[in-house]
């Protein structure tokens, strides 16, 4: 299944609520959340009061991406808040498969995220237990960068590799994504789209609908 994820830290803050209906009703599945911390990146952004207010705007899936040092320590506040799907950075995670283990508990679905210099050699332990693995294709803490293009060749290896083990794991991909290269991410193996500021700069249902019809017509072909 091919999922639109808004990012909404490239929203209106003052109508974030409306424009995640707006992204709904044009046929986005998940909503994504970039935590940062200001520590694993170098910009601050939101934690879980933002989950909880807008929790109850809508029931699609709440994407929560933490670029933040050390997960462990809030994969239950996050949970709580209303957190769906939890991915979490290899490179932040002294003690990876314990943290996947906690995602695990808390009764959520696990990702990791790699940044795009990391070898999909980290992922070989615990591959087996993830719902999603997210290839940043872009090095992460900025919005509006361009697509890494190495970073496509390492999602059609992840999802090879993953064909070899019969998974059908998510492949997310988040940096760069737009409606004009999103067939080229989802020929690389990528199911799930974050799209940032190509959602949201604009027309927020116009661009969403564009991603849509790139969608639409890839599962006719």
């Amino acid at each position: 299944m091919l999922i639109l994820s808004p990012s909404i830290l490239a929203a209106d803050f003052t109508r974030l609520g409306e424009q995640i209906s707006e992204t709904v009703r044009a046929g986005a599945e998940y909503i994504h959340f970039d935590v940062m911390d200001g520590m694993f990146v170098p910009q601050i952004s939101f934690g879980m009061p933002v989950l909880e207010t807008i929790r109850g705007c809508t029931d699609k899936v709440f994407d929560v991406h933490l670029m933040i040092q050390d997960p462990g320590r809030y994969i239950e506040a996050f949970a709580e808040a209303g957190a769906d799907l939890i991915t979490v950075h290899a490179e932040a995670c002294t003690h990876l498969d314990r943290v996947v283990g906690q995602i695990k508990a808390a009764g959520k679905k696990a990702g990791v995220a790699l940044n795009p210099a990391t070898p999909l050699s980290a992922l070989d332990y615990v591959l087996d237990e993830l719902d999603m693995v997210l290839i940043m294709t872009v090095n992460p803490g900025f919005g509006g960068q361009k697509l890494i293009p190495y970073c496509l060749q390492k999602a059609r290896k992840l999802r090879n590799i993953c064909r070899q083990r019969g998974l059908e794991t998510d492949i997310q991909a988040d940096g760069g994504i737009k409606a004009s290269n999103a067939r080229e991410v989802i020929e690389a193996g990528i199911n799930v789209l974050v799209g940032g500021s190509a959602v949201f700069s604009g027309d927020v249902t116009a661009n969403t609908k564009a991603f849509m019809d790139v969608f639409a017509e890839i599962e006719k072909s």
